[in-house]
């Protein structure tokens, strides 16, 4: 019990506020802001005072970005950064770096430079030797993920897929194989022929669809492709959804005896017992340990790696 104060103490020290001298936001610095994708209160105090003293606040949608600073109690101009006019706000961005001021970037919801313009803007000043700091926060693909049952260990984004049918079809064959869990974005409106391509290209595997994330209605269907469709089918999805897919079984490992067996023969001539020979072949090839080493007694090899003798 001695040590808890102790301890603490270094914890909170590493969770204190920076130096007068390292305030945020800093001169020349971009900031990426994450915001609410639903809920207000998650709006983190850091992102609240980044937002409230920044020189130059761009966002993808003015309008919205306003409700989002009306909410906070904040008044500020802003910017629009969208992918219509993201060539000519590029270098004026740039520019405000380059002359020491202060400019954070916010998406619709979430962090942004995800399946927005925040991308380019970040790669463009990375280029240039800019600092680009980013203040965390709520992230949809992360919030369904975690949430969903499905493995979490790996994964993999693909955002929104083509709008068009042959064009998503083409995509999602070439994902078919993909044994990550897949998270992807889908507007209402195409969810239903996305969630049919699933079916007949992927086949009926675990997934949830995640829309209204962290407000009052947020919903989670699942938990498989067909069960997901029949509820949409009945109930028309509002909002955009984010769908997490489970990943394609993994394939069983080929068997082949003649490669197996010099594999054994190998491992067998470096010193290593049968037992040991099985072992070390079934971790490198899936295959199971029993049927290596039942296989290596089949092919009449010694110990050694030599024939034994009729």
């Amino acid at each position: 019990m001695e040590g808890i104060p102790s301890v603490l103490g270094s914890l909170c020290s590493s969770w204190e506020e920076r130096p007068l001298e390292l305030a945020e936001p800093a001169p020349g610095v971009l900031y990426l802001v994450g915001t609410p994708i639903g809920n207000l209160a998650d709006v983190s105090p850091r992102a609240r005072a980044v937002l409230a003293d920044v020189e130059h606040l761009a966002c993808e949608d003015t309008r919205r970005s306003g409700l989002l600073l009306q909410a906070l109690g904040l008044k500020r101009p802003l910017i629009s950064f969208h992918q219509h006019n993201q060539a000519s706000r590029l270098p004026q961005l740039l520019e405000r770096l380059a002359a020491g001021e202060s400019v954070a970037v916010i998406s619709d919801a979430g962090l942004p430079g995800i399946s927005d313009p925040g991308e380019a803007l970040v790669a463009a000043a990375r280029e240039q030797g800019r600092p680009v700091i980013c203040v965390p926060g709520p992230c949809a693909i992360t919030t369904a993920l975690v949430s969903s049952g499905l493995p979490c260990d790996r994964f993999c984004y693909e955002g929104f897929l083509p709008p068009r049918s042959a064009q998503r079809r083409q995509r999602l064959t070439a994902l078919a194989t993909e044994e990550r869990t897949l998270v992807l974005f889908e507007a209402p409106h195409r969810l239903l022929a996305l969630l049919e391509d699933l079916l007949t290209l992927l086949g009926d595997r675990p997934l949830r669809v995640a829309r209204e994330l962290t407000k009052r209605h947020e919903e989670q269907v699942g938990p498989t492709v067909s069960a997901a469709l029949a509820h949409f089918r009945a109930h028309p999805p509002l909002g955009e959804c984010t769908v997490v897919v489970g990943g394609a079984p993994a394939a069983a490992p080929v068997w082949d005896e003649d490669i197996l067996r010099e594999a054994l023969t190998a491992l067998l001539a470096e010193g290593h017992s049968a037992k040991e020979a099985s072992q070390l072949l079934a971790e490198r090839t899936g295959h199971r340990r029993r049927e290596l080493y039942a296989l290596l007694h089949r092919s009449g090899v010694d110990e050694s790696g030599g024939a034994v003798p009729s």
